[in-house]
């Protein structure tokens, strides 16, 4: 029995401090051939900030997202990569309708997730969400499920 109560309190202390880790989102990063290419898209379509890399003077693009989270280009000059939907960058905006009618203006085509152009998913809780490509084919999702 007293083994028995001292593994039941190690699995209760193990599960307590396992969950003890208190994550926030910090960064997304992506390798691109042509940094200012697909730098612009994300300053001048998504209307990113860009910041300066806090130690490197090239090779680099940094963006802000929201707060201190950001979105890090780094330059290569060859990129091996097979550009699946499932990977991507997600933001999220309550400004979607707008987001859409800014994309349309501009000629910016977006997918649904079956990958109809210029369509809206609905997903099955009620979050709406678009799929764009920057320059060089990386996903990048935006929905409203701002929380």
């Amino acid at each position: 029995m007293k083994k028995i109560f001292l593994l039941l309190i190690f699995i209760s202390v193990s599960f307590a401090s396992a969950q003890s880790f208190n994550f926030q989102y910090d960064h997304y990063s992506v390798i691109v051939k042509d940094l200012d290419k697909v730098g612009a898209f994300y300053k001048n379509v998504l209307n990113l900030k860009e910041i300066p890399h806090p130690s490197a003077p090239s090779g680099f693009k940094w963006f802000v997202i929201q707060g201190n989270s950001q979105l890090h280009l780094i330059g290569k000059d060859s990129v091996a990569m097979e550009h699946s939907k499932s990977v991507h960058l997600c933001l999220a905006t309550q400004k979607l309708d707008e987001l859409i009618t800014y994309l349309e203006e501009n000629n910016v085509t977006y997918w649904d997730w079956p990958g109809k152009e210029n369509s809206v998913t609905l997903r099955a809780d009620g979050v709406r969400q678009i799929y764009l490509k920057d320059p060089e084919n990386n996903w990048v999702e935006i929905n409203n499920a701002v929380h």
